[in-house]
């Protein structure tokens, strides 16, 4: 381990039990963070791919509504506030950034196009595993979140090819899956320290 990088955090999703999938078998997430402020993330998607909605690759992109279809999500939040931002990945390659004040309140990050926060979007199929990996410049956010102790939920949407969605994430509140709920942010990630 070089001393600019941490050690990447292998985390297994669940699948909320309202929305079961025929297709997926299981999701884990890795994370990883490095002192120059950014965030790598892979998502190893186990199943049978032939049952998933999977879209061909593309050249990275802004893309909208990315959660309709299958992609890989991570909501970043500074320990203890209530703003945050949600990232979303899509296998086409296309990605989403949005910015919220306080749970479910705001919108698409504008800033996303012009200084891009999402350096590169991989997606690589085997025989029944999908590899989708990420990067996010969270120095492009603020100083702040380079640096400080992050709460993070993790979640990925799975749609099968009849086009039912199932939703995985590390931690699922009470009823219907909600990837904001506060309970959803399960996942810290300490200070990054000289």
């Amino acid at each position: 381990m070089s001393p600019s990088t941490r050690e990447p955090r292998g985390i297994t999703l669940a699948c909320h039990p309202d929305t079961p999938s025929e297709a997926a078998r299981a999701v884990v997430a890795q994370i990883r963070r490095t002192q120059g402020g950014t965030l790598a993330l892979t998502y190893l998607i186990d199943g049978d791919l032939a049952r998933m909605n999977i879209p061909p690759h593309a050249s990275p992109r802004v893309g909208q509504q990315l959660w309709r279809h299958t992609c890989c999500e991570i909501f970043v939040a500074c320990h203890g506030q209530a703003a945050y931002h949600e990232f979303n990945f899509a296998p086409s390659g296309a990605w989403a950034a949005y910015a919220f004040t306080r749970y479910r309140e705001g919108g698409p990050l504008a800033a996303a196009q012009e200084w891009p926060l999402v350096t590169e979007v991989t997606a690589r199929k085997a025989a029944s595993r999908l590899e989708l990996g990420a990067s996010i410049h969270l120095d492009r956010l603020s100083s702040l979140h380079a640096r400080a102790k992050l709460s993070l939920a993790v979640s990925t949407v799975i749609e099968d090819q009849d086009g039912a969605l199932s939703y995985w994430a590390i931690s699922h509140p009470p009823g219907r899956p909600d990837f904001h709920h506060p309970d959803a942010f399960a996942l810290e990630l300490d200070e990054v320290r000289d």
